[in-house]
């Protein structure tokens, strides 16, 4: 069994965390990640108000007993959903772990340290998990440039993005964008992380409440088949390549285009259909370059189950092997 300082701290059994995810981080993945021995999570603004979350709490507790968290991303927006009042519902629910992601998150981590809550909060930089550890989190998930959402502006792969991190922050790191496999969770804590946040491998799991077109979709592409759409607006996000995409990227490439232009087809209302319905025409659907290594749809506890026993195999016999002493020497 792989321990780390996340898995102590989160009292989980491995360290597999599923990212928060728009209209997928529901309680049927949550709880199955989480019965599975990994953290999952819901996603606070896939529900429609606060009321609804506690709801979805509710709904996820009657299926596991085992830890499970909620993630709340904040957006800078013209008309913001009412974040306090979100804020509110995951504690008054009870809920002790949440994971924040996105812009300004001061207030909602004092909140939550207020109240009891261990917060993990999701970043795309160095710089950025430093301030969030001076916030006071519990822990940093730091995304690389192969992630599915928005990568940030740096451009920096996980390969350096890591360590870079690991050498400066003191509290538990996980390593999320690009992870679908034991392979990667060793990468994962050998660059100095204690655990991987996977988002997209999650999507292609039975478990996972979007249609089956969208899990097939994922198994038939490979690493090639993601889109960086909105860099000319400084909101790079990476997508799978799909008709919709490339229309994005088409209107985008225009000398005098805003984002009012593509606004219509980026619509969060669009992506919510083509999950639900299999259309993968119909809006953009939300995957990282980690696409290149899935080539299957396994419940929740097959994947996690076969991601530890690869990683403690690789862990005692691949590298054990480039260390033991050879016959010869022996002699």
């Amino acid at each position: 069994m792989i321990r780390t300082r996340f898995t102590d701290m989160f009292d989980i059994e491995h360290p597999i965390v599923q990212g928060g995810m728009m209209w997928v981080g529901r309680a049927e993945l949550a709880a199955a990640v989480s019965e599975a021995g990994g953290l999952g999570l819901l996603t606070a603004l896939t529900q429609p108000t606060p009321e609804a979350l506690r709801d979805e709490i509710a709904r996820c507790r009657a299926m596991t007993n085992k830890p499970f968290g909620v993630n709340l991303t904040i957006l800078p927006s013209i008309n913001p959903p009412p974040y306090a009042e979100y804020r509110q519902a995951i504690i008054e629910s009870g809920i002790k772990i949440v994971e924040t992601a996105g812009f300004k998150p001061k207030e909602h981590v004092d909140h939550f340290k207020a109240h009891g809550v261990r917060v993990i909060h999701k970043c795309t930089a160095v710089r950025h998990a430093l301030s969030a550890e001076r916030m006071g989190v519990d822990a940093i998930s730091i995304d690389g440039f192969e992630c599915a959402g928005h990568p940030g502006e740096d451009d920096i792969p996980g390969l350096i993005l890591i360590p870079a991190a690991a050498d400066r922050v003191r509290i538990p790191m996980l390593a999320s964008g690009g992870f679908g496999d034991g392979r990667g969770l060793v990468a994962a804590l050998a660059l100095g992380a204690e655990g991987i946040n996977m988002g997209t491998r999650f999507c292609a799991t039975v478990e996972a409440p979007i249609h089956d077109n969208i899990k097939q979709l994922l198994v038939a592409n490979d690493e090639r088949a993601t889109q960086l759409i909105f860099r000319k607006f400084h909101n790079t996000g990476r997508v799978a390549r799909t008709s919709v995409s490339d229309q994005v990227m088409e209107i985008s490439a225009r000398a005098d285009a805003v984002f009012n232009d593509v606004q219509k087809l980026v619509s969060g209302a669009r992506g919510r259909s083509a999950l639900e319905t299999g259309d993968v025409d119909e809006g953009l659907i939300w995957a990282g370059q980690v696409q290149g290594l899935i080539h299957d749809v396994p419940t929740c506890r097959q994947l996690i189950t076969r991601i530890v026993t690869e990683a403690e195999q690789i862990i005692d016999r691949r590298l054990g092997r480039l260390t033991a002493p050879s016959a010869l020497q022996a002699a």
